[in-house]
């Protein structure tokens, strides 16, 4: 089963890319973050011709989650428990009916800029709310992934020129801790169990030249439980894409389980 989150920032700006992508690149399930559009204005259509169930949580203009399968879907649901008056679309879950089941848990984090202040004490409890989902699932010994945008920097290593984002919410200390804790509960990072060192990005900014410059940062992650990091075959970056024509600011990161 190969599983690709892809920030996509906005399905109908990128839909061609997007489809032109599902096709050349197919995987099993893609799980997009930023979708900025409401569930019933999803260009759904063009995205099921190609194979694909496909399932929203959406908000218009911000934000908003999306999985996408080529495998049949069960128990969908929408929105990361532990505040109920969260209206930002930000989660979604759903079982993917492979060789065995897998729970994948599509996120985008908050950014939580400027920090310190409300949008980044937001950032930090919106963590605390997902490790206690992470823990909750965990419970269940199943094989689990925690996919997404975490708008987290987990270490210097995982950006160009670490300096620029020292005082960014991104990569503040307490961003970190709050990552660190989620893998403290027994999550596998799943790119760092086949690749060590710097030099590995999913986002470069649209400004600056970033991306000819290659002033990258990694801030899209799979999270595993165990069950699932014990399926697990390979993790890597699409890089190439952010060369294409009118891309997002991210490139998918995969992962391929034996399920």
């Amino acid at each position: 089963m190969k599983i690709a989150s892809f920030n996509i920032n906005g399905v109908k700006a990128r839909l061609d890319g997007l489809c032109e992508w599902l096709k050349d690149s197919a995987p099993d399930v893609a799980v997009l973050q930023e979708i900025k559009s409401v569930d019933e204005a999803f260009p759904a259509a063009a995205i099921e011709d190609l194979g694909y169930t496909v399932e929203t949580h959406g908000q218009k203009g911000f934000n908003g989650v999306a999985i996408l399968s080529k495998l049949p879907l069960e128990d969908v649901s929408r929105g990361l428990p532990g505040d109920e008056s969260d209206e930002q679309a930000r989660y979604i879950e759903a079982t993917v009916m492979g060789d065995r089941p897998v729970r994948v848990c599509g996120l985008y984090l908050p950014n939580g800029n400027p920090a310190p202040g409300p949008k980044y004490d937001y950032k930090l409890a919106w963590m605390d709310r997902l490790r206690d989902r992470m823990a909750e699932t965990l419970a269940l010994e199943e094989p689990a992934v925690f996919c997404g945008d975490y708008n987290v920097i987990p270490q210097d290593e995982d950006a160009k020129n670490p300096e620029a984002w020292r005082d960014d919410a991104l990569a503040m200390p307490d961003s970190r801790a709050a990552f660190r804790r989620l893998l403290a509960l027994g999550m596998t990072e799943a790119f760092r169990v086949r690749h060590q060192g710097g030099g590995h990005y999913s986002f470069w900014d649209y400004q600056a030249n970033a991306w000819e410059r290659n002033h990258g940062i990694r801030i899209d992650h799979h999270l595993l439980t165990p069950q699932a990091a014990d399926l697990l075959n390979d993790c890597w970056i699409e890089k190439d894409l952010r060369a294409r024509t009118k891309p997002s600011d991210h490139v998918p990161v995969w992962i391929d389980l034996a399920a």
